[in-house]
């Protein structure tokens, strides 16, 4: 049996947080680049993205879903049930992608109206949102293809993927927002056009690379009779998880109703913000997948004792780089706002913001951690539990006490995160450290 050492877990998660990395830029380079358009602009993709994401959770939590029965069936050697898990993985994430494509033409008024959209903010959302959200089906095959990738190990070319997007995204960004070569001046609409085509270049190549190396034929008839088993099974780890996450966004949109409170440059502050604390904390993700997807191994091994170490590890790894990159984030604030906009009352803000932020991604690092890794064992009910009463009880009431209620602003709010995250954090500490986990491994096998 193979062994899962420090430096081996670590190698894996390197191409990951490359890999991330890039997935990030690609996320992001829409509202970097209109920075230098408009702040308004910033303001209409920062909204719309957050719409965008609540879906995005779902498709995500499938693709977690898929990536820990893979890694346990793979480590048990049972080949017929991984490919039953991909043939379901695909059914239930495109079905799924389609209806929320769907439900976003239908209902994005009344989703505006709830997030106290500034009205000169609304058009350039709206089109961001349903050009993006037209697309959704393409990204949740890309996202199902990368979660069976990565399973198999397949973390290199899942980079490459990510590199081509990128390039991709940031060229058309510069000619569609900016009108080059001809084009139109296109604006946010650009971005979103932009964004559709990086992504079904990205699916073309996932497909490709999944038929050349994984070679498990997708076919409908692998679906009759339906593996009504391996579909439960599934569900069981994305529907808490992906509920929990459901429930983190929609209290993230509930936060972002309340700085929206506080005018057009107060948002495009948070949005700053979110962006460089996704840039401190994508290397704790990382290393949390690498972490996930050995400990799925380790459990279809049945070597459970060797869990938690390495689940220690990652989280001293996850805190030692995420703090690493906050701090430095912090000591070049005004240069790296400077980036995004001139405006020297964002800047203050922004540097206020960060050295919260360097207090909030202690929590945050343990909970990344801790939380694939206790899903992977089949201990799912803690964290879904713990993470929805969390984040309602403590960030979103912390967020309209001290935000708005005591006039703190958008410091007061990061306040309120950086406490629900330490709670977090501490509670799945101590279920580590009193091996309450161990009972539920029988789930997962």
């Amino acid at each position: 049996m193979k062994e899962y050492n420090a430096r081996q877990v670590f190698l894996m998660s390197l191409p990951i947080f490359a890999e991330l990395l890039l997935q990030l830029l690609v996320g992001n380079v829409d509202q970097i680049m209109i920075s230098r358009y408009s702040q308004a602009g910033v303001a209409a993709i920062g909204n719309g993205n957050q719409i965008i994401n609540i879906i995005v959770i779902f498709i995500s939590s499938m693709s977690a879903a898929a990536t820990i029965m893979l890694s346990q069936y793979i480590g048990a050697k049972d080949e017929k049930r991984a490919g039953d898990v991909c043939h379901v993985a695909f059914l239930v994430v495109g079905g799924a992608s389609l209806a929320a494509s769907l439900a976003l033409f239908l209902f994005w008024r009344p989703l505006f109206s709830w997030l106290r959209i500034s009205a000169d903010v609304v058009p350039d959302a709206r089109n961001y949102l349903l050009t993006v959200g037209a697309f959704i089906v393409v990204q949740g095959c890309y996202m199902t293809f990368t979660a069976i990738l990565r399973s198999y190990a397949y973390l290199r070319e899942i980079l490459i993927m990510a590199l081509v997007m990128n390039g991709l995204n940031i060229a058309g960004n510069a000619v569609l927002i900016n009108g080059l070569f001809g084009m139109p001046r296109l604006g946010v609409l650009g971005a979103a056009i932009s964004t559709d085509l990086s992504k079904c270049v990205g699916l073309a190549i996932a497909a490709r690379i999944y038929a050349r190396r994984v070679g498990i034929p997708l076919r409908l008839s692998r679906l009759r009779p339906f593996p009504g088993a391996v579909c439960r099974r599934m569900l069981f780890f994305a529907l808490p998880t992906g509920g929990e996450s459901l429930s983190y966004d929609l209290s993230q949109a509930f936060i972002l109703r309340f700085v929206n409170l506080f005018g057009t440059a107060v948002v495009a502050t948070k949005v700053y913000c979110s962006i460089l604390a996704n840039v401190a904390y994508v290397y704790s993700i990382a290393i949390s997948q690498a972490t996930q997807i050995v400990v799925g191994y380790l459990v279809g091994e049945q070597r459970s004792d060797r869990i938690g170490r390495r689940v220690w590890m990652a989280v001293g790894i996850a805190l030692a780089v995420s703090l690493s990159i906050t701090a430095l984030l912090w000591c070049n604030s005004d240069r790296v706002f400077g980036l995004f906009t001139q405006d020297r009352s964002v800047w203050a803000l922004g540097r206020t913001i960060l050295a919260i932020e360097f207090f909030l991604e202690i929590g945050r690092s343990v909970n990344i951690v801790m939380v694939r890794a206790l899903v992977a064992t089949g201990d799912v009910r803690l964290p879904v539990g713990a993470g929805i009463v969390s984040c309602w009880a403590v960030a979103v009431a912390g967020a309209w006490l001290l935000g708005v209620h005591f006039g703190m602003g958008l410091p007061g709010i990061w306040i309120a995160m950086a406490i629900d995250e330490a709670l977090r954090g501490a509670v799945f500490s101590v279920r580590f450290l009193t091996g309450g986990w161990r009972k539920h491994l029988p789930a997962a096998l």
